[in-house]
């Protein structure tokens, strides 16, 4: 692995330095924290595509034998990287893994609608990359020299591959920002058929079948000819500003996602899942704030619904991880963003020896906060009360290095877009105890941020 120390950048900088070429890749700590929001990472130009969709993988639009996550392992093992040529991501597959893959790895029913917007899974492959480190004021490039192998090639790859993005950054300029236009939002639910929707969801937890299941609505726009949809990344990230932001470009695909929950990390054999679970809004007045917080905190309801999914994580994590390593060490902490504060546990574990990252998302995958307990069933009836497929909300989206670690997001208060159209999905946790139109009320909660990027800026020129 080759490096090249340079002059401190920011992140959206980079990105706009990078956006002539293809691929762009940018996972954003947006919101600064002293260990979720530390590093950006800003990649492009991918050496390969791998793709899965309709039970077919794909490398470079070339069949491969296999299919799934077990294809993706075996495009990634050439690749592969000791763990201690460097610190940080040192470069990897980038990308996301489709909510409705788990409709192929457990047992359950597939949606009857499907939009077709997104693969099951699609990652890119990334020999080069530029990580900041916001806590350290430092950028550095990172280059492999992959897809070459010999230690020669792979040396004078990696050193034009260092000239090339560097000269980029060096030149780069920042772009003038697209103003939004007005856009016209239509969901599938209207408010009395998302209470209705939850009124049936508690009528299966009185019949026994689940504790607990995630509704959400789906809202889709029509897009203007020529959408810029970084320019709509840029103002998400400031309306929105979260620890898993992210801003990919996959051929017809966009996808700009301001999530503050991850999924699953992975380094070395140490394992660590974050499920949210128990939403209150934020207000301005901060005395009032720091008591909703607080109200949140003591909520027997939001509560038992985080523990429930503690409880689920735990068994996913056990199915994988060495015995007794499985650990709560925060259970129900208070975690607050621009527009709501959150309840957050932390649940972490050992991998047991011989299992890998990709191990881990089979074993895990779709994330138990965004599901229910029990999952399987908690999914089918996802699938039978929201009628669309999900496609990439509540996937994962992010990262599995070339040395084998892993960093991923829940695609939550995300929005995903063709040329033509956008959507972004919303929902929230449903228990016995939920209040049907508390819980509508809180998927426009969590949604309007993300509604806000869209808004037509107040001042002229479309410029902040």
């Amino acid at each position: 692995m080759w490096t090249r120390e340079i002059p401190f950048i920011d992140p959206v900088a980079a990105a706009e330095a990078f956006s002539s070429l293809p691929g762009l890749a940018f996972l954003d700590s947006a919101m600064r924290h002293e260990t979720l929001g530390r590093v950006s990472i800003v990649a492009a130009d991918p050496f390969g595509r791998f793709r899965y969709a309709n039970g077919r993988a794909t490398l470079d639009g070339h069949p491969l034998e296999g299919s799934g996550l077990d294809a993706l392992r075996a495009c990634l093992a050439p690749y592969r990287l000791a763990g201690d040529e460097g610190t940080g991501f040192p470069g990897g597959a980038i990308g996301y893994v489709a909510y409705d893959l788990g409709a192929r790895l457990e047992r359950v029913t597939p949606p009857a609608r499907r939009a077709g917007l997104t693969d099951d899974i699609a990652f890119n492959f990334y020999d080069t990359i530029l990580s900041i480190d916001h806590d350290s004021c430092t950028c550095r490039l990172i280059a492999t020299g992959f897809p070459e192998l010999t230690e020669s090639a792979r040396a004078d790859r990696a050193r034009a591959r260092l000239d090339r993005f560097a000269e980029l950054l060096a030149a780069g300029s920042p772009r003038p920002r697209a103003e939004a236009p007005a856009l016209a939002w239509r969901s599938n639910f209207t408010s009395a058929s998302y209470e209705a929707a939850v009124e049936t969801v508690r009528d299966y937890i009185r019949a026994g079948d689940i504790y607990q299941a995630n509704i959400a609505q789906r809202f889709e726009a029509a897009l203007p000819p020529g959408f810029d949809a970084f320019s709509l990344y840029h103002r998400l990230r400031e309306t929105n500003p979260a620890t898993f932001g992210a801003y990919l470009s996959f051929d017809a695909l966009t996808i700009a996602s301001s999530s503050p929950e991850r999924f699953m990390k992975l380094q070395g054999r140490a394992v660590e899942t974050r499920p949210i679970k128990g939403t209150v809004r934020r207000v301005e007045d901060p005395a009032e704030d720091r008591a909703l917080g607080e109200a949140l905190q003591a909520n027997v309801k939001e509560r038992a619904e985080n523990i429930m999914i503690v409880d689920l994580l735990r068994n996913d994590l056990s199915r994988i991880c060495e015995p007794h390593s499985v650990k709560v060490p925060v259970l129900c902490g208070l975690e607050s963003y621009a527009s709501v504060h959150h309840l957050v546990s932390v649940v972490t574990g050992t991998l047991r020896h011989g299992l890998d990252a990709i191990d881990l998302i089979a074993a895990t995958f779709p994330g138990g906060s965004i599901t229910g307990a029990p999952k399987l069933r908690a999914m089918d009836i996802i699938t039978e009360i929201e009628g669309d497929a999900r496609e990439l909300y509540c996937g994962a989206i992010g990262a599995i290095g070339f040395d084998g670690s892993l960093d991923t997001s829940i695609a939550i208060r995300t929005v995903f877009m063709d040329e033509a159209r956008a959507v972004l999905q919303a929902g929230g946790g449903v228990t016995l105890l939920s209040d049907p139109a508390a819980e509508y009320e809180e998927t426009l909660t969590k949604a309007a941020r993300v509604f806000a990027a869209f808004e037509p800026d107040r001042n002229e020129g479309g410029t902040p």
